[in-house]
């Protein structure tokens, strides 16, 4: 049996992957899960791939790596220090070697917005390759304000039962850490690891148009289509359970 090492996205933390942890572990496969340092302003993609080594015992080599959202910057990083067997993307962000996750999306904001978000662009032939890719964010999604449980409601939770969405609200996080977002990927490439992407069908956040071009893209495969929106984990657990567990995908 394998070991599903879980890592969150953006104003989430451990506590997110619970609804789902039953329904690995009842299949017999292990389970850890970890908060990321997502509170601290400094942290850097380095930092929280420290904490995800740590979390991950020294001696297994079956290891199913899942990152959410925001993790998909993070479990490569992790696959280049440490052996695992698969790596999983659910609605994830993609790195691509040597640039940031702004640089790739830059192209989709105009000369003010990029100031306001003090980033300096890079010269127009080393992000040249992006300008036909779609947009990675929906667009009704980019500007929001995600510390507003309004927002937080109708873009990471909206189809989520009423007890779950209240919980999830209970549970979440301030983002300080704009790591995933402005810091450069250190890889030279991506690791050659076994690779799945989950696309969420409903994806309020990232576009599931810009999923299934990254996905096949960047990683080779056809995403895997999933109902509903940005937190599978918390709206359809026994589905996702059901597809990370699923060889024949």
């Amino acid at each position: 049996m394998s070991l599903f090492c879980l890592v969150h996205g953006a104003f989430q933390g451990a506590w997110c992957w619970d609804l789902l942890i039953p329904y690995l572990e009842a299949q017999g496969h292990k389970t850890v899960a970890m908060d990321l340092p997502i509170e601290d302003a400094s942290a850097s993609l380095s930092q929280f791939t420290d904490v995800v080594l740590q979390a991950l015992p020294k001696a297994d080599d079956d290891i199913v790596l899942v990152g959410h959202s925001m993790a998909g910057t993070v479990i490569p990083l992790v696959a280049e220090a440490h052996k695992v067997r698969q790596l999983v993307f659910i609605g994830a962000l993609l790195p691509y070697p040597g640039t940031s996750t702004i640089d790739q999306f830059s192209h989709s904001f105009d000369a003010d917005t990029l100031k306001s978000l003090n980033y300096e662009p890079k010269e127009s032939s080393q992000l040249e390759q992006f300008n036909d890719e779609p947009d990675m964010f929906n667009a009704v999604s980019v500007g929001k304000d995600f510390t507003d449980e309004a927002v937080l409601r109708e873009f990471f939770y909206h189809d989520c039962q009423p007890d779950v969405m209240r919980w999830a609200l209970s549970k979440g996080r301030l983002q300080q850490s704009m790591a995933y977002i402005f810091e450069v990927n250190p890889l030279n490439s991506l690791p050659k690891v076994d690779c799945k992407y989950l696309v969420c069908t409903d994806d309020r956040i990232i576009s599931p148009t810009w999923s299934r071009y990254a996905a096949r893209k960047r990683l080779g495969v056809d995403a895997i289509e999933l109902p509903g929106g940005h937190c599978p984990h918390l709206s359809c657990p026994a589905h996702l359970a059901s597809v990370l567990t699923n060889d024949t995908y």
